[in-house]
């Protein structure tokens, strides 16, 4: 497996946080864009194989070991209701690390990384349809697009308690 290790933040960047900004993983999902706070991706890897566990929800893909590291593998788009295609050359897994946890969620494609002025952060309008507002932190008006802004901890955190599956999955790695 190939991967992409995300480097700590530099001076510049903490800086930058500091005046109001925040840098974000954006990535393709059901033809949307959505996006995660940087310091929450530890890295972007390819699909490899993938250890399917019985008895757990289908969004719950399996675990991959990663450099010795077991971890569960979520399907965001199932997560989310969506329907799920064949795996492309695009398709990766973005490696999260929330509450101590590390946690992989698949994705169509990883775009870029952004960085996100506070002005161009509005809140999800009340009658969001579809992903549960609670999910979202925001959303990014940039030049010619929106960007969803997820709150990728409570999405996945919501399930490692839910789901002992995860739980101990999450707790070998």
């Amino acid at each position: 497996m190939s991967s992409a290790v995300l480097d700590s933040p530099t001076q510049e960047q903490r800086d930058a946080d500091v005046e109001g900004t925040m840098q974000m993983v954006s990535f393709q999902l059901a033809g949307e864009e959505y996006g995660v706070e940087i310091n929450k991706v530890r890295e972007i890897i390819l699909v490899g194989e993938i250890t399917q566990v019985p008895q757990t929800p289908p969004y719950v893909k399996g675990l991959i070991n990663l450099r010795s590291t077991v971890i569960p593998v979520v399907d965001l788009r199932l997560r989310f209701g969506l329907a799920a295609p064949e795996a492309t050359d695009d398709t990766r897994i973005v490696v999260i690390n929330i509450a101590e946890k590390t946690i992989g969620i698949i994705v169509d494609a990883v775009n870029e990384v952004l960085r996100i002025s506070q002005n161009q952060i509005a809140p999800p309008p009340p009658t969001v349809a579809g992903l549960g507002q609670e999910y979202l932190v925001g959303l990014a008006k940039l030049e010619d697009r929106l960007l969803i802004m997820l709150d990728i901890e409570k999405i996945l955190l919501e399930e490692v308690e839910r789901e002992p599956t995860i739980e101990s999955a999450t707790a070998a790695g």
